[in-house]
């Protein structure tokens, strides 16, 4: 079961209170390049990206956010760090959210101000706590970034919004090791009921990347943790708003895109699979339809599973069979199989 926790809203994304897990990305664009960034916060959300973040590095990316907010389809955070005057002027510019630490922010009336001014825009603050970038204090006590160091990292951070009577708060507490990310999730999720946002951090690359985010918010998901989520890989953006809907989809959370099936093939399968699969995949990537398209490559398995799926081709000599609902439409050739099956899945 989901754990229940407050609810927030970004923009228009509700975040917590039993809403479904949100997924998010972040900018790899200068943010003070308005036109890029626009870019690709327009791919991200024909992707399905359902709220963006961009670094806030200097004054200048912060006034940029006034464009950026008007341009934007998607809710956006501003991701601050140090300087309370970039959050005021974010504010100023019109983000949805802001995605800072206030211990780092300095003295508590500039904590005070930016509470202030989001308090009036009502306006969500993210508590985000990250493994590399823990108080030199807490390293003292703890000698590296454990579970227990990280989530009283984010408890002192929560008290002191908290005693400045704010609330629109949600947290997360990231490192890299999908281990120690686990159980500081855990334990975080125990003592406060803040919607939380996870996510392993500085995951890797497309592929590394992919598998230890899927391991990690595969677990926690399952476990109930988790009001929101960005996949964090080194590469396009785009890629982590894929992974994010895959991963939600084989928790049966949420449907987006096609339910893909394909063998690992073996030396029972007598067509070149592969590139049938792949072309397949990447052909239909674009689709949002609750459909399974099932790409087989022999006569033992295929057939069962192309029954299965709405559409499917099982590859056998040269040739496959052709499958919509269960029933062969017709043999096709081998270099005929990828356009048969895709012509079939995008008719009206």
């Amino acid at each position: 079961m989901k754990k229940l926790t407050r609810q927030i809203k970004i923009g228009n994304v509700p975040i917590g209170g039993g809403a479904p897990c949100s997924v998010q990305s972040m900018c790899s664009t200068d943010t003070r390049n308005v036109a890029a960034t626009l870019d690709q916060i327009g791919r991200l959300a024909e992707a399905g990206c359902e709220i963006v973040r961009c670094a806030v590095p200097d004054m200048d990316a912060a006034q940029a956010l006034a464009a950026i907010k008007a341009g934007s389809p998607l809710p956006l955070i501003a991701d601050i760090h140090f300087d309370y005057k970039l959050a005021l002027q974010a504010l100023e510019s019109g983000v949805d959210g802001l995605r800072l630490n206030p211990g780092n922010i300095g003295e508590r009336w500039k904590v005070a101000e930016v509470v202030k001014a989001a308090a009036e825009r009502q306006i969500p603050i993210r508590i985000g706590v990250n493994g590399g970038s823990l108080e030199k204090e807490l390293l003292v006590k703890y000698g590296h970034p454990t579970p227990e160091a990280m989530v009283e990292s984010a408890l002192g951070h929560v008290r002191i919004l908290e005693e400045l009577n704010y609330r629109e708060i949600k947290i997360s507490i990231k490192v890299s090791d999908v281990l120690r990310t686990l159980e500081a999730y855990r334990l975080l999720s125990d003592a406060v009921d803040y919607p939380l946002h996870i996510g392993v951090t500085e995951a890797g690359t497309i592929f590394s990347g992919t598998i230890k985010s899927s391991v990690g918010l595969g677990i926690l998901l399952h476990q109930g943790i988790g009001d929101t989520m960005r996949v964090s890989l080194t590469g396009d953006p785009v890629h982590e708003v894929r992974v994010a809907y895959d991963i939600l989809k084989c928790l049966g959370i949420r449907q987006r895109g096609i339910n893909f099936v394909s063998c690992p093939t073996c030396g029972r399968c007598q067509i070149d699979l592969i590139p049938v699969a792949e072309e397949v995949e990447r052909r239909l990537a674009h689709l949002d339809k609750n459909i399974t398209v099932a790409v087989m490559g022999c006569s033992v398995n295929g057939p069962g599973e192309a029954r299965e799926a709405d559409f499917g081709i099982a590859g056998g000599r040269g040739e496959g069979l052709l499958f919509k609902h269960g029933e062969i439409l017709r043999k096709v050739p081998q270099d005929k199989l990828a356009d048969a099956l895709i012509e079939e899945v995008l008719k009206p």
